[in-house]
């Protein structure tokens, strides 16, 4: 990250983050092409560390390219403000974001997606649901333990407001 200024490391500010946004752009490479599709995500932080669950169909390209190349990047945004200056180099965007790298892993065992889709519904809806190993056949699950990332607010100036 260029401008430290702006880096969020308070983890409660994090989390924040984290229960604002509902999409994150997921980053994969097919045989050196780049591949992003955006989807809908759950989190939790297991030992500190941040782990990501994603869900989608039982089949489809982006799942034929995690099983080629497990290597992902992500990023989120959320409450993106756009502000205007006096001339067009004071025009910007206030938000906050988290971009990170992490091995994107498939889930089958059922009780582990049982797990996952309730903590992913629970940060989708802020609401607990049931599922079994019937409703959870007919997705396949994702997780991600994040390796790196770093967190980004960038207020509106206060020349601006």
């Amino acid at each position: 990250m260029t401008r430290r200024e702006l880096e969020i490391t308070d983890l409660g500010e994090i989390k924040k983050i984290l229960e604002t946004c509902k999409v994150l752009h997921l980053g994969l490479v097919d045989d050196g092409n780049p591949y992003i599709v955006p989807m809908n995500f759950g989190y939790t932080f297991e030992e500190g560390k941040l782990v990501l669950f994603l869900h989608s169909g039982v089949k489809g390209y982006k799942l034929e390219v995690m099983k080629k190349n497990p290597t992902c990047c992500f990023e989120m945004e959320c409450d993106v403000t756009p502000f205007a200056g006096k001339v067009s180099c004071q025009y910007g965007m206030a938000y906050s974001s988290i971009i990170g790298r992490g091995e994107v892993e498939i889930i089958t065992d059922p009780k582990e997606k049982i797990g996952m889709m309730t903590t992913f519904m629970k940060s989708q809806t802020g609401k607990d649901f049931e599922f079994n190993e019937r409703l959870v056949s007919i997705v396949t699950m994702m997780k991600i333990e994040v390796s790196e990332y770093t967190a980004k607010h960038r207020p509106i100036p206060e020349a601006m407001r």
